[in-house]
């Protein structure tokens, strides 16, 4: 019905950068938000990221200053975009999108398949 496809993780040294890339398709009314997630091994998964419809974006206290959370509306895609990268930040990054389905018209949670972030030396 939808699909999120994630791409751009990979493997960096601490203090480079990466961008993430999500993009979505199927049966899309509208979006409320979309956003960013990650786990690390051994915790739980936790919001990074998120877009609203209008704008507004929130970031969680640890990546405020380095990372930055952008949509292209016309081909609804969402990035992030990652500098500073610390060792910490090494988890499977997850793409998430509330979105108002074509066929239902009700609002539903989608995920990505997550994509690999490693920050290593």
């Amino acid at each position: 019905q939808v699909q999120l496809v994630e791409s751009g993780g990979g493997l960096v040294q601490p203090g480079g950068s990466l961008r993430l890339s999500c993009a979505a398709s199927g049966s899309i009314s509208s979006f409320t938000a979309m956003g960013w997630y990650r786990q690390a091994p051994g915790k739980q998964r936790e919001l990074v990221a998120t877009i609203t419809s209008g704008g507004p974006t929130d970031y969680t206290d640890s990546v405020k200053g380095r990372f930055t959370v952008s949509r292209d509306n016309a081909k609804n895609t969402v990035y992030l975009q990652m500098n500073s990268l610390k060792p910490e930040d090494t988890a499977v990054y997850y793409c998430n999108a509330v979105i108002v389905t074509v066929t239902t018209l009700y609002e539903y949670n989608f995920w990505g398949q997550g994509t690999q972030v490693t920050v290593s030396s």
